[in-house]
């Protein structure tokens, strides 16, 4: 049985950081204590490194199948794990949409032929496909994903009444894109009779509006306190919404829980100027009200979770005129530097950040042994130097896009190492070309 010894770390986990040293035996963490001795292993020294659990994304969009010309399981996966991201929840509104028990096991035959990281594809809610929401197994499917204001092809659920039935009929983690369809058509139509097709793209936040995104999510909020429905409201963007959040019960209890996303908490409105299209997402950028609210909604509990809503696209279609441009944009292989330069900063303490994209993950969506530190559980870890300046630019991005909107950007911060399952799949710059990803299970 392979074994690998990591000596000298300082551990992350559970609210404290602590010297140890760390055994993997397979696929699995064997030990954990003080001055491990083990004459058989292959030793790594991780002397001035943080360790983490490696952390779960619970929202992606690696565009596969159907529009693999953006990116990839395997390309995204492989960015995924360079940013030490060890799992990631791959989004349905693909080309076909995962929308049917068929098309969910068509992902996961994708992921086991092309993953480098631990994968899970949340199933897709329609109109029209109630039924196959009831056939899902509770302990093979994460969640189900929900838009509620614009998306792709017919996965906008606009009826009232199903949505209520859905709501009521599955136990699973109902996670939902909320914004208010009708509003942000209203706000559409207004623009395009000033500007015509090319609305300048710092209005893109006035026309997904802070009122059409409190008006979907706390209706969803609502519904959910209603039917009793465990709702988890992807990617807040303003802050008038986390009025709607509760802190005050430990989030095993919590019904009702919310997402923040790294560019939220790190653009603004006033980034439209030098950024443009490139920081054009779904929900908008909006002010740094907005994000100053959201960091303290993060930090005192009521957002749960941490993620990157990664989205890429090629340059050429975000070079389109407003109304043709795409939102969304590259982030996997970032999100970890650029929150660890918001805890260089005094913002966000490093047990916090593990919180948030490790512990919290795990918890809410009954991921069996992952995102923690423990004897038992798979070695899902990532070492990080906070001393290794570098500056992100296109020859060191990995997605398939090959741009980000943190070009230029200074960080702080290197991933030095991620294991996948016990297997070394990164090691400072070098990605390994042995996949040891596995399909995520759920505890349930």
């Amino acid at each position: 049985m392979k074994r690998t010894l990591l000596k000298n770390a300082l551990l992350v986990n559970e609210g404290r950081t602590e010297a140890a040293d760390l055994l993997i035996e397979d696929r699995f963490i064997s030990r954990i204590d003080r001055d491990i001795s083990d004459p058989g292993a292959m030793v790594l020294d991780l002397e001035g490194h943080y360790l983490l659990p490696g952390l779960i994304d619970d929202q992606v969009h690696f565009r596969e199948p159907g529009l693999t010309h953006k990116g990839d399981i395997r390309s995204e996966s492989r960015a995924a794990v360079a940013g030490g991201v060890t799992s990631f929840m791959e989004q349905p509104n693909t080309k076909p949409q995962t929308t049917t028990i068929e098309r969910l096991e068509e992902k996961f035959a994708m992921g086991a032929r092309s993953s480098f990281a631990n994968y899970a594809f949340p199933f897709g809610g329609t109109n029209d496909n109630l039924e196959e929401i009831k056939r899902l197994d509770p302990r093979a499917t994460s969640n189900i994903k929900l838009f509620l204001g614009s998306s792709t092809g017919d996965m906008l659920v606009d009826d009232q009444q199903v949505l209520e039935r859905i709501f009521r009929s599955t136990p699973l983690v109902i996670c939902a894109h909320c914004e208010d369809e009708q509003t942000i058509r209203a706000n559409t139509e207004r623009f395009k009779a000033e500007y015509g097709t090319d609305i300048p793209m710092h209005l893109h936040p006035i026309i997904r509006s802070a009122e059409a995104c409190y008006l979907s999510s706390s209706r969803a909020i609502a519904l959910a306190e209603e039917t009793g429905a465990r709702l988890h409201v992807f990617h807040l963007s303003t802050g008038v919404e986390t009025s709607l959040l509760r802190n005050d019960i430990p989030l095993a209890e919590k019904k009702i829980t919310a997402e923040a996303c790294v560019h939220h908490l790190w653009f603004s409105d006033a980034d439209y100027q030098d950024k443009g299209s490139r920081i054009k997402w779904n929900p908008a950028v909006k002010t740094a009200e907005d994000r100053s609210a959201l960091w303290e909604a993060v930090l005192d509990d009521r957002i749960d979770v941490l993620a990157t809503d990664h989205a890429p696209h090629t340059l050429e279609e975000k070079a389109n005129p407003y109304l043709e441009c795409p939102s969304g944009g590259p982030l996997v292989q970032h999100v970890l530097p650029a929150l660890l330069e918001k805890h260089l900063d005094g913002v966000l303490p490093v047990e916090r950040l593990v919180e948030k994209m490790c512990h919290n993950p795990a918890i809410l969506f009954d991921i069996d042994r992952r995102g923690y530190l423990r004897e038992g559980y798979y070695a899902d870890l990532v070492a990080v130097r906070t001393d290794l300046p570098w500056t992100v630019e296109p020859a060191n991005i990995l997605y398939k896009c090959g741009w980000s909107p943190f070009e230029g950007q200074r960080f702080r911060s290197r991933v030095m190492h991620t294991f996948v399952n016990g297997h070394l799949a990164y090691s400072q710059g070098t990605l390994s070309d042995e996949s040891h990803a596995m399909r995520l299970e759920f505890d349930r």
